[in-house]
């Protein structure tokens, strides 16, 4: 795969930016023929009608949390499907269930509470993803706006992922006030941890660093809004997946907008 060029931002951070990890900041027919006209009826062939697709989902108002069934596993099937990653369907609606829907929530403009109900159902089968900056063929792609993160493969959208970014508000780090921010630009993965690393404001789960100290790192808590300290927030099982299908390699581009 050739390597285009990017643009690397400086790491270190000005005054007032977070870093919370490390600390360096047919029609009818008739028959007739020519001498005779048959008045009698002649069978037609019937008129051939659209199939019809009843919706995995038809007389499903809601789907939540501890719910289980076939119903559910399509639900994941079809999150999956569009990009929204949930692990292997199981039928059983978990955590990532329920952080897809809410990636999915996000997109399409819905109130990001994780719970299936009747506009999140109609919207999972409709193709609603986010619009992409572009960039090289293989990049992460963090949406400020929407509170999301992109994996791109092949220049395509590979998946979509729940995050939580820089939240803006001001907070107290060994003594000096900041801003909790996460900067837009493009970066690179310079620096990664296989394991729980801690820094400043508490342990970041295998965190990749592209900023400073702003990383994309896993946490048991994910809410559907901006809540960090500057780093991109995934669930542990999704920094997990990264790890495991090496879709975040060192020198990977970033790109925050």
């Amino acid at each position: 795969m050739s390597v285009r060029p990017i643009t690397l931002v400086v790491g270190a951070l000005v005054l007032g930016l977070a870093a919370c990890g490390i600390s360096d900041a047919a029609p009818m027919t008739t028959t007739t023929s020519s001498s005779v006209t048959s008045s009698a009826a002649t069978p037609s062939t019937p008129t051939p009608t659209a199939s019809t697709t009843t919706s995995p989902f038809a007389g499903t108002k809601l789907l939540k949390p501890g719910d289980s069934g076939r119903t559910v596993t399509a639900l994941q099937q079809r999150l999956n499907d569009m990009g929204y990653w949930n692990g292997t369907p199981d039928g059983t609606y978990g955590e990532l269930t329920q952080q897809a829907v809410m990636a999915l929530q996000k997109v399409a403009g819905l109130d990001r509470d994780g719970i299936a109900g009747a506009a999140t159902l109609k919207a999972v089968q409709t193709d609603h993803v986010p619009p992409l900056v572009g960039g090289p063929a293989e990049r992460i792609e963090i949406d400020l706006e929407r509170q999301i993160l992109v994996i791109v493969k092949g220049g395509e959208i590979y998946r979509i992922l729940n995050t939580s970014t820089g939240s803006n508000a001001v907070y107290t780090s060994q003594g000096a006030q900041k801003v909790a921010v996460t900067p837009k630009g493009t970066f690179a993965v310079y620096k990664e941890f296989d394991g729980s690393h801690v820094g400043p404001l508490g342990a970041l789960w295998r965190p990749k660093y592209f900023n400073g100290g702003i990383a994309v790192h896993g946490a048991p808590y994910i809410p559907g809004y901006a809540a960090s300290h500057g780093c991109a927030r995934l669930s542990n099982a999704a920094m997990d997946m990264i790890w495991r299908e090496d879709l975040m390699p060192h020198g990977e581009t970033v790109i925050v907008h």
